[in-house]
């Protein structure tokens, strides 16, 4: 990571992926060429599951070659570090252009990477296991359905998972007074 500056905890990381709506898993395709895509996808301790159907190229993919990164993206919004006045006074003074490029044209973030490999579960006990704890994080109102549904689709669907390997995580943040919180500080 070349902003270490900016470098989270894994726990930190955990907690982003957990509250990420999906995650942009890569792969390399058998044309040694990166493939990505967006999937749901639910953490249990140090693994992460997802589904998919049966056939398919990522299916294929997974076969060939199970390592893959899965990027995972928290809370995004731009900073409203300096009021209207004081840009105003900012760009009277050109030594102060920086500013503008550090602390106005930018972007907060939170990020995580996760590297690791994909397996696909075998045992009717672990997809079950696994398609709940997807179900209760993206529809958690409608549990009373999951045992009908579950039934119908478990024969017709893949489920997997991928053991967290290594995760790095990066953040870019403003406290309330516009100074980049930098080094994993929190408040």
């Amino acid at each position: 990571m070349r902003r270490k500056d900016r470098e989270m905890s894994a726990e930190f990381g955990i907690e982003i992926i957990d509250k990420a709506r999906y995650g942009v898993m890569t792969m390399v395709d058998e044309e040694n060429k990166p493939y990505s895509i967006p999937l749901s996808i639910v953490r249990d301790e140090n693994t992460l599951y997802f589904h998919s159907a049966m056939d398919g190229k990522k299916v294929k993919i997974f076969e060939r070659n199970p390592n893959v990164h899965v990027v995972f993206v928290g809370e995004v919004k731009i900073p409203e570090n300096y009021t209207k006045e004081e840009l105003d006074e900012i760009t009277k003074d050109e030594s102060k252009a920086v500013l503008l490029i550090s602390s106005v044209f930018t972007t907060e973030y939170e990020s995580a990477v996760v590297k690791g490999k994909v397996s696909l579960l075998e045992g009717e006990q672990d997809k079950i296991k696994a398609m709940k704890l997807l179900c209760e994080k993206y529809t958690p109102t409608k549990m009373e359905y999951f045992h009908m549904a579950i039934q119908s689709g478990l024969k017709r669907t893949n489920v997997y998972k991928i053991e967290i390997a290594e995760i790095k995580t990066k953040r870019k943040k403003y406290d309330q007074y516009g100074k980049e919180m930098k080094w994993g500080r929190m408040e």
